[in-house]
C-alpha cells in the first residue's frame, strides 16, 4: 500500500513557521500582513472557501478582509473597490474569489490587481514570469502547495517525468511550467488527448486537476508513482472524492494525497505565504522562506 500524504500536517508545520516570521515583520517594522478577498454572489462554494482562508488567516497574525456585493452589481463598482484596495497601505494582498457572475470577465478584473498584490498568482504579469522563469512573481496558490508536497518527498525532482492531466489556467498550465523549472520533464493531457492510461503510465509524478470524480484508475499509475489529488467532487451520496479513484490507485503509486486532507491544505498555506511575501517586500524586506 501506497505512503499516505497527509498534506494538513505540512501545512500546519509551515503555517507556524508564517506566524512566527509574521511576528518577526510586525516587531521590526511595524507591518502586519493584510489580506483582502472579494467576494461576487453567495456562491455556496465560495463562502465555504472564504471563510476557510480567513479563518487561516487570522490563525497566523494576519488581518484579514472580505468585501462581498451582489450578483448584479455593475463593472465599475468592482473595478473601482479593487483599485481601492491597490492603494490601500494595510493590504498587502488582494483575491478575486472565483467564479465571477458569467456578466463579469474575470480576466478583466484579475488584471485590474496590483501584480505586486495579486497573491492568486492570476495577474497576466506574474502568469508571465512563470511561464518565463523570471523571479519576482507570485506563483498560483495550488501549484505552489504541490511543489512543496513534492519537495517534502524527494531531494531532487531533476529528470523525473510529470504528467499533469488538467490544463487549467489556475492549476494544469502553472503546474506544468512550475515542474518545468524544476527541470522535470513534463506532458500534460485534457480531455481531448488519447490512450491517457498508457500516457499516465509513464509518469513518475501524477498531478490531476480535472473536476471529473474517480475518473483515473489505479491500473493506469506507474507502479511507486507518486500521485497528487486535487480534485473535489461531491457525490449524490455526499461524499467528497478526489478525480483519481483513491482506492485502487493505493496499490500501484508508492504515495498519494487523500481527498480531502491532501492538497487543499496547502492551497490556503500557499496562499498565507505568497500573502506575508508580499507584506516582507512592501516592507522593504528580503523574504526568508
Amino acid at each position: 500500500m501506497s505512503r499516505i500524504i497527509d498534506g494538513r500536517t505540512i501545512a500546519e508545520d509551515l503555517k507556524t513557521k508564517l506566524s512566527t516570521l509574521a511576528q518577526d515583520l510586525e516587531q521590526k517594522t511595524g507591518v502586519i500582513p493584510g489580506l483582502a478577498i472579494l467576494r461576487v454572489g453567495e456562491d455556496p462554494a465560495s463562502q465555504l472557501y472564504v471563510q476557510r482562508k480567513g479563518l487561516s488567516a487570522k490563525d497566523v497574525g494576519y488581518h484579514f478582509e472580505e468585501h462581498v456585493f451582489p450578483a448584479w452589481i455593475s463593472p465599475d463598482m468592482l473595478e473601482a473597490k479593487i483599485a481601492e484596495l491597490n492603494q490601500a497601505p494595510h493590504i498587502h494582498g488582494i483575491i478575486l474569489q472565483l467564479p465571477l457572475p458569467p456578466q463579469l470577465d474575470k480576466f478583466h478584473f484579475l488584471s485590474r490587481i496590483d501584480p505586486s498584490k495579486d497573491v492568486d498568482g492570476l495577474h497576466p504579469l506574474n502568469a508571465g514570469k512563470l511561464f518565463q522563469g523570471l523571479p519576482g512573481g507570485f506563483i498560483a496558490c495550488t501549484p505552489l502547495g504541490c511543489l512543496t508536497l513534492l519537495q517534502t518527498l524527494y531531494a531532487s525532482l531533476e529528470g523525473l517525468t510529470v504528467g499533469v492531466v488538467g490544463c487549467s489556467l489556475l492549476v494544469g498550465r502553472p503546474m506544468a511550467m512550475l515542474m518545468l523549472q524544476q527541470d522535470c520533464t513534463v506532458w500534460m493531457a485534457h480531455s481531448k488527448t488519447q490512450n491517457l492510461p498508457a500516457l499516465c503510465e509513464t509518469a513518475d509524478i501524477l498531478i490531476v486537476a480535472i473536476g471529473n470524480p474517480q475518473f483515473i484508475q489505479g491500473e493506469w499509475i506507474r507502479k511507486g508513482a507518486t500521485v497528487l489529488d486535487v480534485g473535489i467532487n461531491r457525490l449524490t451520496s455526499g461524499e467528497i472524492v478526489g478525480d483519481v479513484d483513491f482506492l485502487s490507485a493505493q496499490k500501484r503509486a508508492g504515495a498519494i494525497t487523500p481527498v480531502p486532507g491532501g492538497v487543499g491544505p496547502m492551497t490556503v498555506v500557499s496562499l498565507l505565504r505568497n500573502t506575508l511575501e508580499a507584506a516582507f517586500r512592501y516592507a522593504g524586506q528580503p523574504f526568508p522562506l
